[in-house]
């Protein structure tokens, strides 16, 4: 083989790789632009439904911005976030206050309210001796 025809080859190989990484990253995107899309259905089902929680032209807003957020990759329910989120707001607490603040976050304690009713009160009591 000649080094034209080596040289040719070679470019030949390279095109094809890159067509089959952009292929594959355009599935992957298409899948996810599919599920932003069914997702923003079931949050306008939801917002047309009355079960929102929010007035109804205020749920469709942030349904809209979920997608649009969506479909800039921005978006991210990896599982343990909310989790994750809750214990790094514990972050600016000091000793024992932290230990205590991660502890409700975990769900020791007693928990009462809801989003609906204006919040959740988280609660747990700590016995210090007196000196």
């Amino acid at each position: 083989m000649s080094s034209t025809s080596i040289m040719f080859y070679n470019l030949v190989l390279a095109a094809a790789g890159t067509l089959l990484c952009v292929s594959t990253a355009l599935a992957v995107n298409a899948g996810t632009a599919s599920d932003a899309q069914a997702r923003y259905r079931q949050d306008i089902a939801v917002c047309n439904s009355g079960t929102s929680n929010q007035d109804p032209a205020t749920c469709r807003l942030e349904a809209r911005n979920a997608l649009a957020e969506a479909r800039r990759g921005g978006l991210n329910d990896a599982p343990g976030q909310y989790q994750q989120n809750a214990l790094r707001r514990c972050e600016a607490q000091k000793g024992d206050d932290r230990i205590d603040c991660e502890a409700r976050v975990r769900g020791e304690g007693h928990v009462e309210g809801s989003v609906a009713g204006g919040g959740i009160l988280r609660e747990s009591v700590t016995v210090v001796p007196a000196k």
